[in-house]
């Protein structure tokens, strides 16, 4: 497989972020999704939808989320739309809680580690294609997240993440944390669903990661550390797997002293081995080239 092109730019604008989109060359079709964290009540890290706004409106896309499967603001329908309309989303878009109502759609897993389906909130059937619009930073279970978390547990409804944490053994939110899996099999899980995601769409996705207020934590805490490393900036390609993977080589190679407690998130969890995982699946490569844009 050849390198990814990676494109990349320092400073972080929401003009930027059209920028670094246009320099992909592609165009996605028919009615777009776009992929946000709407963030845990709480949570002062999330990026907020005012900064999303000329992204989204380039796309002419619709927000969308799914609920959660732990306690806190968004793990029912209610309480997520109520944090969603606090959090502003409603003053600058149409968002879609696509699991808002069930039945989940389910698709198939291809040649998956532990799943043999993934599921989505059913609405994901009303987009032909899907920008992926991450906020890279740390994770207190995946150690980070970035476009492969967005596209697994991102798009999975709320029973759909307790599949994908448990390994598919278990869609109950609040039986699912008394009896997890091993570390490894999550975050294979992880790479099962994001491969069923990417392949649903077939090809009709783009990716961007931005790399600023990176905490240990992710949006989803509603108590979460504050950033503990320096904004690096906006990355964007094709293959959300050379993505993911330039971003933590990018925080592992700076020379920024909070790169050591970022990294150990990071390596305690083994976060790495999602981005593996993805690479044997076959939906991307770890290789990349990254092509800085002024």
């Amino acid at each position: 497989m050849e390198k990814a092109k990676i494109y990349f730019i320092r400073e972080i604008t929401p003009e930027n972020v059209v920028k670094l989109y246009k320099t992909l060359n592609k165009e996605l079709p028919g009615k777009v999704a776009v992929k946000v964290h709407s963030g845990e009540e709480g949570n002062q890290n999330y990026l907020r939808p005012e900064f999303m706004k000329p992204m989204v409106e380039y796309v002419n896309g619709t927000i969308v989320e799914c609920n959660t499967a732990y306690s806190g603001e968004r793990n029912t329908t209610e309480k997520h739309l109520k944090t969603i309309k606090r959090h502003g989303w409603n003053e600058f878009f149409d968002v879609d809680l696509m699991d808002a109502q069930g039945p989940d759609l389910s698709i198939p897993v291809k040649n998956g580690f532990h799943l043999k389906e993934d599921f989505l909130g059913k609405n994901i059937e009303k987009y032909d294609s899907m920008l992926v619009l991450s906020h890279f930073k740390g994770h207190p279970m995946g150690g980070f997240g970035g476009a492969l978390k967005q596209l697994s547990i991102g798009c999975a409804s709320s029973e759909g993440k307790a599949w994908i944490h448990s390994a598919g053994t278990n869609k109950d939110q609040y039986t699912l944390w008394n009896n997890l899996p091993p570390q490894d099999h999550f975050l294979e899980s992880m790479a099962d669903a994001a491969s069923a995601v990417v392949d649903y769409f077939k090809g009709n996705t783009a990716f961007i990661n931005i790399m600023c207020n990176m905490s240990v934590d992710c949006d989803c805490c509603a108590v979460a550390e504050d950033p503990c490393l320096k904004d690096i900036g906006i990355l964007a390609g094709l293959d959300p797997i050379a993505l993911d993977q330039a971003c933590v080589d990018l925080v592992a190679n700076s020379d920024d002293p909070g790169k050591e407690h970022f990294m150990q998130r990071v390596n305690s969890r083994n976060g790495i081995h999602t981005i593996e995982a993805a690479s044997k699946l076959g939906f991307g490569t770890r290789e990349y080239e990254l092509v800085e844009i002024k």
